[in-house]
């Protein structure tokens, strides 16, 4: 196993990593809207936090040498299912090659936002 790690994706914010590349699968830690840059999160529009998460995870799938196509199964976290569109919309620009996914509501995600999502990718 092999850790992944990339300054151009929101570092950890606990125990964690940003992804584990084990044989050929990468298996990615749920993203949130953090910018890497600044470390804050995005503005509140669920269409931008959506953005930001599929740029963070476009930088993880980078430094494994990976990309959306690679993607086999999704799982998405919403803090309302209201924002399924929106998010949808965004979500059907990046994973055009259409993998296994769920797409469920929580109660509340990490720093409270809006969307989180977690990737499994194999090569």
């Amino acid at each position: 196993m092999k850790i992944i790690s990339t300054e151009k994706a929101p570092q950890a914010i606990g125990p964690y990593s940003q992804a584990i590349l084990a044989d050929r699968f990468l298996f990615a830690s749920g993203q949130i809207p953090v910018n890497p840059e600044t470390g804050e999160l995005v503005e509140e529009r669920i269409e931008t936090q959506a953005r930001q998460v599929m740029e963070n995870i476009k930088s993880i799938l980078a430094a494994a040498g990976y990309t959306f196509e690679d993607v086999v199964k999704v799982t998405c976290y919403l803090k309302d299912m209201k924002d399924f569109e929106g998010f949808n919309k965004v979500y059907g620009e990046y994973f055009t090659s259409h993998p296994a996914r769920s797409c469920v509501a929580v109660r509340q995600i990490p720093k409270d936002v809006l969307c989180e999502v977690e990737i499994t990718a194999y090569k």
